[in-house]
């Protein structure tokens, strides 16, 4: 992974680089959160009639790191002003090589230097196990509403200190 980068999105790529994380963020949910979830929630969480304008705004608004290897787009996470992480993303074909590590790492390190004291996020079932390995811990179980499915997830936290990593 030494051809990895976190970096900050360039909002002046506009159009293709949202497109792109878009496609990380559909592939996801549609074949890796599958394993957790029924085909008509993770259709209704992530759908193909998606307005990429919609979706670039949201992504200039969200502000969130990139995952580059070697020139290509393999995830992204933002971190709110408050500690919110609304969203984390892997690329199907790069789960478990140490991309979500170094942007979970990046996150944590942001929110210190922030002075953030805890961080925060509404955790699928399939993304638990990654959460807790960093030291979130489950706050509650619960089931929201998308587009007319129900989401079960967990409100999820992790606490900050000088000894948190």
């Amino acid at each position: 992974m030494n051809d990895l980068i976190i970096r900050k999105f360039e909002s002046h790529k506009g159009f293709e680089e949202a497109e792109l994380l878009w496609k990380i963020k559909f592939d996801t949910i549609r074949q890796v959160n599958r394993r957790d979830y029924s085909q008509k929630l993770v259709t209704a969480w992530a759908p193909t009639e998606q307005a990429p304008k919609g979706w670039q705004e949201r992504v200039t608004l969200m502000d969130p790191f990139i995952a580059e290897l070697s020139g290509k787009l393999v995830g992204f996470a933002d971190l709110q002003p408050d500690g919110y992480i609304d969203h984390f993303f892997c690329h199907l074909e790069h789960q478990g090589q140490g991309v979500g590590s170094a942007l979970m790492k990046t996150l944590i390190q942001t929110a210190k230097v922030k002075g953030l004291g805890k961080m925060y996020s509404h955790v699928s079932i399939t993304a638990k196990p990654f959460f807790e390995h960093f030291g979130f811990l489950s706050v509650k179980a619960q089931e929201v509403e998308v587009r007319g499915e129900i989401l079960s997830n967990f409100v999820m936290e992790k606490k900050l200190n000088a000894a948190s990593c």
